[in-house]
């Protein structure tokens, strides 16, 4: 494939289309990116080579030009001399220079004409290149998003396990056996101070009624007697 073709193809190319249609999109644009960059790096050197033939045309038809205004000048000369024989060779070598000069500048102009041509592909093969890359680099965020997600779904899948559940299980039970043990110490405290407490309250009501009966008996034997 001629790099022309490659490059009307690259151009042309719906890159967006072409990633929806693609089982590995992140295979598919860096192959793309690749490329783009080969076939860059071909026109760029082709460019280089143009430009490089533009400099070697361009002294060749200043030369050309330079010989000649030399032979205008000879054939001056050998006019102001009577010489018409030579001065008829001067003007047939400038004719001859002068028709150079003149292929030689449409060649140039051409080959500058090519050199326009290559850069404005360079342009767009670039814009397109950036593109591509940009389009690269929001793959790499999603993937990367993607995989960060993935990794946080397994981790939340672990603790709704039926094994972390019976672990959170375990260990609210055996908090809740702790709580009641102590409750049943506190509870046992408590229970022996109510118990002391209700003996006194039960002594006093004692010793209260048997005073009662005490002070009934001394009533009854001062009316008896």
């Amino acid at each position: 494939m001629g790099i022309f073709t490659r490059f009307r193809d690259i151009v042309s190319a719906n890159i967006n289309a072409m990633l929806d249609n693609a089982e590995d999109p992140e295979k598919m644009i860096r192959l793309m990116i690749r490329e783009m960059e080969d076939t860059l790096v071909e026109i760029k050197t082709s460019c280089a080579g143009v430009m490089a033939n533009c400099k070697s045309v361009r002294r060749q038809a200043s030369d050309a030009k330079a010989r000649e205004k030399d032979w205008q000048s000879k054939a001056e000369l050998a006019v102001s001399r009577e010489r018409d024989d030579l001065a008829r060779e001067a003007l047939i070598e400038k004719r001859r220079h002068g028709q150079r000069a003149n292929s030689l500048e449409n060649e140039l102009a051409e080959l500058d004409e090519l050199v326009d041509k290559y850069k404005s592909d360079i342009r767009q093969l670039e814009e397109k290149l950036g593109a591509a890359r940009e389009k690269q680099r929001l793959l790499i965020q999603r993937h990367i998003h993607a995989r960060k997600k993935r990794q946080v779904q397994e981790e939340i899948r672990k603790v709704d396990s039926t094994k972390s559940i019976q672990k959170f299980d375990e260990y609210e039970s055996r908090i809740d056996r702790m709580e009641a043990d102590a409750d049943l110490v506190n509870y046992g405290k408590q229970q022996s101070l109510e118990s002391k407490i209700d003996k006194l309250l039960s002594d006093a009501e004692i010793e209260e009624e048997l005073s009662a009966l005490k002070n009934k008996h001394t009533d009854d034997d001062h009316r008896t007697s």
